[in-house]
């Protein structure tokens, strides 16, 4: 088993990372890569519409490829992203904005096709905003709800979140989200 590790926090040892970190060192016999979204270079989507005919990008080969093929052959996704004006991070965004048609295909008649079906997922994010306003104010509910958007449409399965509000001026993380974190990395089979 393939699993993909996506971090689309700027901090590579920030919380999102160590929450992504509690989830992926207790997944058992599998293959773990991990990518930094904040260190790729992707150019950004023109909007040309051409990958939903040829089903690849046709912009310049950049890292947008790399993580389209990356998406492809891993059997799970374990995404984290912090909550910037509830949604996802810009880098992350970006990705996701680049790798549309190796998520997705499109029938003739513009229905999506899951080109993922079987494969499962989990989402971390982390919120500055205190519970219950960043649930109240959407922030982590409109973050959690575009990310499991875009991986309904490709087919994965989304089999749990890791939710952490309220990070402001936190030293560590709760015993009880890495405990969580725990317990998803083990449904990940």
């Amino acid at each position: 088993m393939r699993v993909l590790v996506i971090n689309g926090s700027p901090r590579k040892n920030g919380n999102i990372a160590k929450m992504l970190h509690s989830i992926a060192d207790h997944v058992d016999s599998a293959d773990v890569h991990w990518i930094n979204v904040n260190d790729l270079k992707i150019h950004a989507c023109t909007g040309c519409m051409k990958c939903r005919a040829s089903g690849t990008c046709v912009l310049p080969e950049d890292d947008g490829h790399h993580m389209a093929e990356e998406i492809k052959w891993c059997d799970a996704l374990i995404l984290g992203t912090p909550v910037y004006w509830g949604n996802m991070s810009g880098q992350m965004k970006l990705m996701f904005d680049r790798i549309v048609p190796s998520m997705m295909g499109e029938s003739k008649s513009g229905i999506p096709i899951a080109l993922h079906k079987g494969k499962k997922a989990i989402i971390v994010t982390a919120s500055t905003t205190i519970w219950p306003f960043s649930f109240l104010f959407r922030e982590t509910t409109n973050t959690n709800h575009a990310m499991k958007e875009i991986l309904h449409y490709s087919g994965f399965k989304v089999i749990g979140k890791l939710v952490y509000p309220g990070t402001k001026g936190k030293k560590s993380i709760p015993q009880r989200i890495l405990n969580k974190g725990k317990r998803l990395g083990a449904k990940i089979k």
